[in-house]
C-alpha cells in the first residue's frame, strides 16, 4: 500500500466531531495521511505520521468531497427558450418535462452518454466526488431502461424515476401508466437502480399513485426516495417518512404537521436552491427545519428545466444568503448531509476508514465558499486517494 502525508492545512472539515471542533470536526493547523483510497489518519499536523509521500497543501483549506444526492444527467437539448420565458414572467409548471422527453427520446446512447460524462466532469471540477442521477427523461420501457443503464457506466448511486410525470403517450390514461411504472418498466429498471423515486406533485402523481410506485420498487429491492412538497403543499414528504424514504427532495412547502413528521423519522430532508433561483420560487425554510433537529442535506437537482447547474459551491452561497443557514451548516449539508441522504457513511467525511474524497480550496476556510460567492475557489479534487482536478 502507498501513504500519501498532505500536510500545512490551513484548516481541515472533517465531519467528524471526535476528531476536532463542532459539528465540522475542524482541525486548525491540520494533516491527513492517505492509505491508497482511504483516509488513515487525521489530526493537527505537527503530529503526522510519516508516509511515503508528502504533499504541502501551502496552508489552503480542505474539506471533503461533496456528494451530490439529486441529479437529472441523462438528458439531451436545453430549455432555453423556457427558462428565457420564466425570467420574463411566466410561472414554472411540472409539463416542460415533456420538452426534455421528446428530445431524449431522440438522442442515441453515445449522445446521453457523453452528456452525462460531461456534466460529471463539470461537477468533478467544482469538488463534487459522489454523485446521484435519475431517469425520467424517457418515460417508455426502453428509454427508461437505456437511461439507467447509461447512468450505472458513469455512478453508483442511479435511481428509477420512470414517475417523473405520466408519459405523453398516456395523457389519456394515468391509471395505465402506473400500471406500467409498477409492472415492465420496474422489471426492466431495476437490474440497473439502487433506487426509486417519484414526483408527488399537482400535474405529476398524488400520494396514492406515489404509494404505489415507491411500494412496488421497494418490493423489487430498491430503496425509496421521492420528489416531495416542491410546488405545493401535498403528501409527499409525510409519504416519504411512513415508507423510510431515505430522502424527500424540494421540502419548499411544508406544514407543521410534516416538519415534525421529518424531525421524528429517518428521511433527509434535501434542500434544491438552485430550482428555486431558477424558478423565482419562494426558498424552503432551512433555518426552521435545522432549528428542530431534521437532517439537511443540499444538491445540485442538476437538470435542463429548472436548476441547470452543477455547482455544488454556488447551492452553499445560495443556502446561506437566502435559506438563512450558517456556512458551517451549508457545507456540512453539501458533504455529509448529502452521504445521509444516499444512507453512505463512506463519504462526507474525512475521518479513518472514509473514502479519500476531498477538496482543496484556493481559501484559508471553507467559509470562502459562501464569502466569495462566485469565485472558482476549487483548487484540487481527490478521489478515492488519487488527485484527479
Amino acid at each position: 500500500m502507498t501513504t500519501t502525508l498532505i500536510t500545512n492545512i490551513g484548516s481541515l472539515v472533517t465531519n467528524d466531531p471526535t476528531l476536532g471542533k463542532g459539528p465540522l470536526g475542524l482541525i486548525e493547523d491540520a494533516a491527513l495521511v492517505l492509505e491508497d483510497e482511504r483516509v488513515a489518519w487525521a489530526g493537527p499536523a505537527a503530529q503526522a505520521p510519516a508516509a511515503d509521500e508528502a504533499v504541502d497543501a501551502r496552508g489552503r483549506a480542505v474539506i471533503p468531497g461533496f456528494v451530490d444526492s439529486h441529479s437529472h444527467l441523462v438528458f439531451a437539448g436545453d430549455r432555453t427558450a423556457e427558462f428565457n420565458a420564466r425570467m420574463s414572467g411566466q410561472p414554472y409548471k411540472a409539463g416542460g418535462i415533456r420538452t426534455t422527453v421528446a428530445a431524449t427520446r431522440a438522442a442515441s446512447d453515445a449522445e446521453l452518454s457523453a452528456n452525462v460524462a460531461t456534466y460529471m466532469w463539470e461537477a468533478l471540477r467544482q469538488g463534487t466526488t459522489t454523485f446521484e442521477t435519475k431517469s425520467g427523461y424517457g418515460l417508455t420501457v426502453e428509454d427508461e431502461a437505456r437511461a439507467l443503464r447509461i447512468a450505472a457506466e458513469h455512478t453508483d448511486e442511479v435511481t428509477y424515476l420512470g414517475a417523473h410525470i405520466v408519459s405523453p403517450d398516456y395523457a389519456d390514461d394515468p391509471a395505465g401508466y402506473v400500471k406500467l411504472v409498477t409492472g415492465e418498466m420496474l422489471d426492466a429498471c431495476a437490474p440497473y437502480a439502487r433506487w426509486v423515486d417519484v414526483f408527488c406533485e399537482k400535474g405529476a402523481f398524488d400520494g396514492d399513485q406515489a404509494r404505489a410506485i415507491l411500494k412496488a420498487g421497494m418490493a423489487k429491492g430498491l430503496q425509496a426516495r421521492v420528489h416531495a412538497n416542491q410546488l405545493s403543499y401535498g403528501p409527499g414528504v409525510q409519504l416519504a417518512v411512513e415508507l423510510d424514504a431515505a430522502s424527500a427532495d424540494h421540502c419548499t412547502h411544508l406544514t407543521n404537521a410534516d416538519i415534525d413528521a421529518l424531525a421524528q423519522g429517518n428521511t433527509v430532508a434535501t434542500l434544491l436552491p438552485g430550482a428555486e433561483f431558477s424558478t423565482r420560487a419562494e426558498w424552503p425554510d432551512a433555518r426552521r427545519l435545522i432549528d428542530v433537529g431534521v437532517t439537511v442535506a443540499l444538491s445540485t437537482d442538476c437538470n435542463p428545466g429548472s436548476s441547470f447547474t452543477s455547482s455544488m459551491p454556488f447551492c452553499i452561497a445560495l443556502a446561506v444568503r437566502d435559506m438563512l443557514m450558517t456556512p458551517d451548516e451549508a457545507v456540512w449539508s453539501a458533504t455529509a448531509g448529502g452521504a445521509a441522504a444516499l444512507r453512505r457513511t463512506d463519504v462526507g467525511r474525512l475521518g479513518v476508514g472514509a473514502r479519500a474524497d476531498l477538496v482543496v480550496l484556493d481559501a484559508p476556510s471553507h467559509v470562502h465558499l459562501a464569502y466569495r460567492p462566485g469565485v472558482p475557489l476549487v483548487a484540487e479534487v481527490w478521489r478515492k486517494g488519487a488527485r484527479t482536478v
